[in-house]
């Protein structure tokens, strides 16, 4: 009976030490594809930004870009392992738009292809 217990306690902490770090890791990739696209975005390349956020992001995230005077900020959103952590990873990258990029717009979508209504983001991103 103990033993059982021992090894069920040991799977748990085995798990959850696993969903640890794989979120560290998930947030990592949303880091680096909001500097990305954010810098892309400031060169007016907002393209081959969105390329990038599909390449370097992870596959069920979901982005905002906002570009206002004259700077560009991009948001990258995940809730790790399909929602089963409790937790949303969230990742934001500023940058100052080049001169000749102009622009007052945001836009936002998911990453799967599926249209991104604001779901799961705060009251004041959506």
């Amino acid at each position: 009976m103990e033993a059982a217990l021992g090894i069920c306690s040991v799977v748990a902490v085995f798990l959850l030490a696993l969903g640890g770090v794989t979120a560290v890791f998930l947030q990592l990739r949303c880091t680096d594809a909001a500097i990305e696209a954010a810098r892309l975005h400031a060169r007016g390349d907002g393209a081959r930004a969105e390329r990038a956020l599909e390449r370097s992001a992870p596959q069920d995230a979901r982005h905002r870009v906002t570009v206002a005077n004259g700077h560009v900020t991009v948001t990258v959103s995940l809730r790790p392992l399909g929602g089963v952590l409790p937790l949303r990873l969230r990742a934001r990258a500023h940058a100052v738009l080049e001169p000749g990029v102009a622009g007052s717009r945001t836009t936002s979508g998911s990453l799967a292809g599926v249209r991104d209504r604001g779901e799961g983001l705060p009251e004041g991103e959506r």
